[in-house]
């Protein structure tokens, strides 16, 4: 799988390079980072934020060009040994490094990416025989829990409605361990009008609800060959009737009576661990 080949990290170098000192926080150099408001870096500069050592290097293993990096004046660690000589390096004392970014906490470095296209629908369903579809998922936190989820139970791709929240946002991709950088992902149109394309490439699609009258997850069984999409919603809310409506099967998860439902990212966990042993 391709969170197995991100996981291995190269060894550290020495910082073996010369480290700009910034003194100011209105320095145009590192207005990127200020504020870290990943909105605005998405729509007018096509950026992102990776927030640690762990990040950049993944974003970089996945084909992410770095910018600049900013990291703690004071550091003395070696920066990730996948950085290029020619990415700009910005060193800041802690307290200054807190005004900048509006971050109590940066996890000792913040590297600033350029995006590149998202894979298309088809890219990610090309071959793929497990893949999980959000609808409406906008929580970055679910979110990232989801993606890394999708990758620790084998699922081949992950396709979003457009009422989602990107998973390259700075706490979706730390949550998720930077496994948003690779895994295969694709956005859809909204729900469940999105959901055609996988009717077209002839998946079983299962929207997981809380509902008592729905199938039981113990139930449900796949050949190995059947191409499976499971569907979930938004916290709280949920899928709408229609999205219900137009899924081959509405399955809930056997909880304890008392206990309404899970949360979505933990909804998802339980039912891709399940579907990952059928």
């Amino acid at each position: 799988m391709l969170l197995q080949r991100l996981l291995p990290l190269p060894d550290p170098v020495g910082l073996g390079r010369t480290v700009v000192t910034v003194d100011d926080p209105n320095d145009p150099r590192v207005a990127a980072f200020v504020g870290l408001r990943d909105r605005e870096l998405r729509a007018v500069d096509g950026q992102f934020v990776a927030e640690s050592d762990i990040l950049i290097d993944r974003a970089v293993l996945a084909g992410f060009r770095p910018i600049a990096v900013m990291i703690d004046a004071t550091r003395t660690e070696p920066l990730p040994a996948v950085l290029a000589d020619s990415v700009n390096v910005y060193g800041a004392s802690p307290d200054l490094l807190r005004r900048i970014t509006g971050l109590a906490v940066h996890r000792g470095s913040l590297g600033l990416f350029e995006r590149h296209p998202q894979m298309s629908v088809a890219e990610v369903l090309q071959g793929a025989r497990r893949v999980v579809v959000l609808g409406g998922v906008m929580n970055p936190t679910n979110l990232g829990v989801i993606f890394r989820s999708a990758a620790a139970f084998g699922m081949d791709g992950v396709l979003m409605d457009v009422d989602c929240t990107d998973p390259l946002y700075r706490r979706a991709s730390r949550v998720s361990m930077g496994t948003v950088y690779g895994f295969p992902h694709a956005t859809i149109p909204r729900l469940p009008e999105g959901l055609s394309v996988l009717r077209e490439a002839g998946f079983v699609t299962v929207a997981l609800t809380p509902d008592d009258d729905a199938e039981s997850l113990d139930d449900l069984h796949f050949a190995r060959t059947d191409r499976v999409a499971i569907i979930l919603g938004s916290e709280g809310p949920g899928l709408s009737n229609e999205t219900m409506a137009a899924a081959d099967h509405r399955v809930r998860i056997p909880i304890s009576p008392g206990v309404d439902s899970l949360n979505v990212a933990a909804a998802a966990a339980v039912a891709l661990y399940a579907l990952s042993r059928r």
